[in-house]
Formats: structure tokens, sequence, C-alpha cells
């Protein structure tokens, strides 16, 4: 073998160690990343993913949580379309409910374009409407079913101050759906709000002084200008709101537990119910499979038509 021959092979095997030395540094390196998530990893696999799958399995089965679950195929969710008349009455209830989102968010933006000026003391008001977004659900509900009182109850007093008598606001199937509907909405009005403002104050100044210089009025600058570009907060808050309609739990159940005539039963009520009150964990699962269902092709609906009215420029 020559001098050079000799040379090249030294060279290669030098390269050749230094590549496996970069290449352990290279696992040692992302070794501390992979710990570093492992925890809630393995969190997620067992207490989110594992159940899941389980969950889909209990649905095919009648299981009460104390005997031995015995596989019924897809019995449960023949009886959900065909055999219970009242899941339908409390999907019909959910989507009822649902009428307070665009309530809701006309509302947030509107306070949001008051409370976007620089005027005295607007830090109080903004605290005064976020408040209610990080106090705890259950003592809002609580409240509120005591301003909703038909007998002591504070609007219905204030109401008799005007001559107008009040309705049975929880006690009326008429009247209980509203009711929650006033609650939700005002209980979602800091967060819409804060994120307005936020969005708000991110349009580009320039924008409203072109749009005067061609006389532009008010109405048109908002219809023009701050609606388009504040459209993606709008989706972001369109999608959260119906996600949260089609969960919400703590209302429903504490204010008036899904009556009177399960008026105000929504599907997760109704779910609660089987599950925890019937026992009846098999056609409970169900039930969470097909709300699930419905949220999902609710916001690919919501995606799938939101580059008509959503502009990210």
């Amino acid at each position: 073998m020559s001098k050079n021959d000799d040379l090249n092979v030294q060279l290669n095997v030098k390269s050749v160690g230094l590549k496996v030395k970069k290449k352990k540094k290279f696992k040692k390196k992302y070794m501390y990343g992979y710990l570093f998530i492992a925890p809630p990893f393995i969190g997620f696999i067992l207490f989110a993913l594992i159940p899941i799958v389980y969950s889909l399995y209990i649905s095919m089965t009648n299981f009460d949580l104390f005997n031995p679950a015995v596989f019924n195929g897809l019995d449960n969710y023949k009886k959900l379309f065909t055999g219970d008349p009242l899941f339908w009455q409390s999907l019909f209830n959910t989507i009822y409910a649902a009428i307070g989102i665009p309530i809701g968010i006309v509302l947030s933006l509107l306070i949001a374009l008051g409370l976007s000026k620089d005027i005295k003391g607007i830090n109080f008001f903004r605290t005064a409407f976020f408040l209610p977004s990080i106090c705890s659900v259950v003592a809002l509900t609580l409240m509120w079913k005591w301003i909703f009182n038909a007998d002591y109850g504070v609007l219905n007093n204030i109401l008799g101050f005007f001559h107008i008598q009040g309705p049975n606001w929880l006690g009326s199937s008429t009247w209980a759906m509203p009711a929650l509907i006033i609650q939700g909405v005002w209980g979602g009005l800091g967060t819409g709000m804060i994120l307005y403002i936020a969005a708000l104050k991110n349009v580009p100044r320039t924008f409203y002084e072109a749009a005067e210089i061609d006389g532009a009025n008010n109405f048109d600058k908002l219809w023009h200008i701050t609606l388009p570009a504040i459209s993606p907060t709008t989706f972001y808050l369109v999608i959260t709101a119906v996600i949260g309609a089609m969960q919400a739990f703590v209302p429903y159940k504490l204010m008036t537990n899904g009556g009177p005539d399960y008026s105000t039963t929504t599907i997760v009520l109704y779910l609660y119910d089987n599950a925890f009150k019937y026992m009846n964990m098999g056609y409970a699962s169900a039930m969470a499979w097909l709300l699930f269902i419905v949220i999902m092709v609710m916001t690919i609906i919501n995606f799938k038509f939101s580059s008509k009215w959503v502009h990210y420029d």
C-alpha cells in the first residue's frame, strides 16, 4: 500500500470517527428534549388517548360501571337516532342556546369599540367588564339563579318598579332557556371584549386616514376597514363559542337541572344523567362520540367558509 493510500485510509477513519462522535452528541442533545416532553406526552397517553379509545369501545357495549361490559355493536347509536326522543330534544335545546353566540359577539364588539378610546377611567370599565371572566363559574351561576328568582330576584324587582310583571324565569319552560342565554352572554362579554380591544389597537391608523380623505363616514370605516381587519378575532370567537356552547354544563345543572319539562336539558347534561344518574355508561359514551362528531363537523364548516369573510392581510 502506498503512502497516499495509507493517508486516505487514516483520513477516512478519522472522518468516520468524527461522524460517530457528532451522532452521539446529536442523540445526547435531543435526549434532554425528549426527557422534558416525556411527562406531558405520557400524561396525554394515560389520561386522554387511552380513555378516548376505551370510550369508543364502551360506546358499543352495555356497561353500568359495576358489571362487565357486554358488547352490543351499534345498538346504542341506533337508539340515539331512532329510539330516544329526549336526545333530539336535548340537541334542539343545545342549538337553541347557541342563539346567544352572535348576540354575545356583537355586544362584545360594541363594548370594545367604546372602551378602545383613551378616556379617563377607561381601565376601571375594562376591569369591570372583564372581571366575570375570571370569577368562579359556580359562583356566577348561583348569583344569576338569585337574580332570576321569581319571588325575590333582583330582575323581577326591577321590572316591578316599572309596573311590569316579571315571569317565573327558571320555573317556566318558555322563559328558562332565554334566562340561561342571558346569563351565558353576560359571562362571555369580558373575554370577547378584551380580544376585540387588542384587535382594534392593531388596525393601522393609516387605513382610517386614507378613508377620511376619500370622504368615508364612521359607518363606512367600520364596515369596510374595522370589521375586515378584526375578522380573524371574530373567527376565533365564533369557533370557541360554538365549541363552548355545545359543551356547556354548569349553568344548566345548577340553575335548572334540565327543567322544567326538559326545556333546558342539553346534550352534555343529558349525557351526564345517563352516565352517572342512570349508570348507562355505554349509551352516554355513544352520545359523547356523537357530540364530538357534531362539534368536528361544525368546526370544519366554519373553517371551510372562513375564506369568504376572514381576512389575514
